[in-house]
């Protein structure tokens, strides 16, 4: 017990000093005149494939001193970072009138690239003193011309940086080229570049912590704002009308057939039983491949908890504006260190269960959501390293990830599972299970199972799928994202519909006599997963300009991984609301 109490608070001290470097991102240097300031070039990538983005120098830019990277934290490695120093050179307070940063001759095959990169509205991504420029390459010229080998293509040869500061500190930078600046690369000749910049330093009275702001609020400008609560006004609807309606429903329903089976019992005891008491014996029968159930119960209940730390800290405000890779080094340390929620919950159901071969369960509770996400992971990884995309970890951040899983998440899954199986815990079922199973009625084809799925993913969909523009926007654009109040308000609506939709049909797949409602709930819980699979379909063809093998595979691939994860997770929510509701509904009668 001391080692393992010794490897926890281990976890914990790491944990614990490893949250405050998710802000560590945030400079807050103060500068003399004439301090170099450190201007750092991140990638080169199509605007419209956020995904497939490239090295800074794989392009043939050029530089006057020898280029050094910048030693990146995990997340922002995961992020697809790789920020080395750029050929521009920016001291404080120091302003430059078109100086030449570097010269450089382009051959035939690098003016291809570049023609080729500005064709595809590549845009490139810089850091200075942590906060993000951005700028397109050139630009193409169509005017008055159809044909596009006519088009002609020029680079930006002069940047423009217009830096704001508050005293002796960084408040803002932009960036814009020189539109007279050009260099033409329709042909496919050699050609003489002079890269050049210009600085201009000018002061202003913001003050220092509100410099982020300027990103944030663009996410909460009116307008915007007007459909994000349109948005959360239409799930409030929803979920009003929708609890409305069955509340009355089921209360109404379950009166009646309280007092109809209560009445039933003190007239004929030979009377024939109908409805949900009919399978009393039968409602509480454990599920087949009570294996699978549980653990993805565990790995439901995980993601659950993730989800909900994940809000927590952006309620708090950790992940603000480029605060680059501070979502993905959450994800996978607080993933890690809820692995012994999955253990525990998917032991201590297996068990209750009376499930024998519980290592086995922990194996799959394991291997049920990280599985897929390695292989998806694998085969996204080799086409980044086909593409030399910064998407393609490195061996050395594979290497870290496989020691967090092998150290940390693993041990707490096993230590979970152990403390689950000691429970002791027993399966609180009012009524006995009798020793044969009852027959199925026959069931028309609106209770199935798939349609069934169909009706309850339906409704909680409606509920979010206008803020899922948004995040879909942020994730897969370059929109910020930062009302994280509002999506947690859509999140628990979300919560609150897949429950009550998926009790209704619970209860209605009882009073046809179905006993075998275990899966059924969770696959109608977890529907909703699919309905936003769905929609990916939809964003990626009508409401994005996202083309190529890479960014297609990185769209689909990943989003499986995500909507899996909502199907896990909904799905656990959507069989314990179902739980308790049958438990209610079957304590509530005499059961023999």
């Amino acid at each position: 017990m001391d080692r393992i109490r010794a490897f926890l608070v281990a976890v914990a001290v790491v944990t614990i000093c490893g949250i405050p470097q998710v802000r560590s991102t945030a400079s807050d240097h103060r500068y003399k005149a004439g301090d170099e300031v450190p201007l750092y070039a991140n990638k080169v990538g199509p605007y419209h494939n956020p995904s497939e983005t490239y090295r800074y120098f794989d392009f043939p830019f050029c530089s006057s001193a020898p280029v050094k990277e910048k030693k990146e934290a995990l997340g922002e490695v995961l992020n697809g970072d790789r920020l080395v120093s750029a050929p521009y050179k920016l001291e404080f307070s120091t302003e430059k009138e078109a100086e030449i940063a570097c010269k450089r001759k382009l051959t035939k095959e690098e003016v291809v690239k570049f023609r080729k990169a500005v064709s595809k509205d590549y845009y490139f991504q810089m850091y200075y003193d942590d906060l993000p420029i951005w700028g397109f390459l050139g630009k193409v010229e169509k005017e008055g011309k159809t044909d596009p080998a006519d088009y002609k293509y020029y680079l930006f040869k002069h940047l423009v940086f217009e830096i704001h500061h508050n005293k002796d500190r960084v408040i803002e930078v932009t960036v814009r080229s020189d539109p007279n600046a050009l260099v033409d690369l329709t042909e496919d000749e050699p050609v003489d570049v002079d890269f050049m910049y210009t600085v201009k330093w000018k002061e202003t009275n913001t003050p220092f912590e509100k410099r982020m702001d300027k990103y944030s609020l663009s996410s909460s400008l009116p307008h915007h704002l007007e459909i994000h609560w349109f948005s959360i006004i239409n799930s409030c609807v929803t979920v009003l009308l929708l609890t409305g309606f069955l509340a009355t429903i089921l209360m109404r329903v379950l009166k009646n057939d309280f007092i109809k089976y209560a009445h039933d019992e003190e007239s004929a005891d030979d009377q024939e039983e109908s409805g949900w008491k009919y399978i009393h014996g039968d409602v509480f029968r454990y599920p087949k491949q009570k294996s699978l159930f549980a653990a993805a119960l565990g790995s439901g209940t995980q993601l659950f908890t993730l989800t909900s730390f994940i809000f927590l800290l952006a309620l708090v405000g950790v992940f603000y504006p480029y605060n680059r890779g501070a979502l993905f080094t959450a994800l996978v340390v607080i993933y890690a260190l809820t692995s012994g929620i999955a253990g525990y919950t998917a032991a201590s159901f297996y068990c209750q269960l009376e499930g024998t071969n519980w290592v086995r369960n922990l194996l799959l509770t394991g291997s049920l959501f990280c599985g897929p996400l390695f292989v998806t992971f694998c085969f996204l990884n080799t086409v980044a390293i086909a593409y030399k995309a910064t998407a393609a970890l490195p061996f050395g951040t594979i290497v870290v990830i496989f020691l967090i899983w092998a150290l940390v998440t693993s041990p707490l899954l096993v230590l979970g599972g152990i403390a689950g199986k000691n429970s002791k815990a027993q399966f609180q079922a009012p009524c006995r299970t009798t020793k044969y199973p009852r027959e199925i009625p026959p069931l028309p084809w609106y209770r199935k199972t798939i349609p069934q799925m169909a009706m309850a993913g339906f409704l909680p969909f409606s509920a979010i799928y206008i803020e899922l523009y948004y995040i879909f926007a942020s994730v897969w654009g370059h929109r910020i994202y930062t009302i994280y109040s509002i999506l947690f308000i859509v999140f628990i609506i979300l919560l609150i519909v897949t429950a009550f939709i998926t009790v209704a049909l619970t209860y209605f797949q009882l009073a046809a006599e179905d006993h075998e409602w275990w899966w059924r709930s969770f696959l109608c819980g977890g529907s909703t997963g699919l309905f936003i699979y769905a929609y990916c379909l939809y964003y990626y063809n009508a409401r994005s300009d996202m083309s190529g093998f890479m960014q297609t595979s990185f769209f689909f691939g990943y989003m499986a991984c995500i909507c899996y994860g909502f199907f896990l997770m909904l799905g656990a929510i959507g069989f314990r609301a179902s739980l308790l509701f049958v438990r209610h509904i079957y304590r509530s009668i005499k059961c023999e």
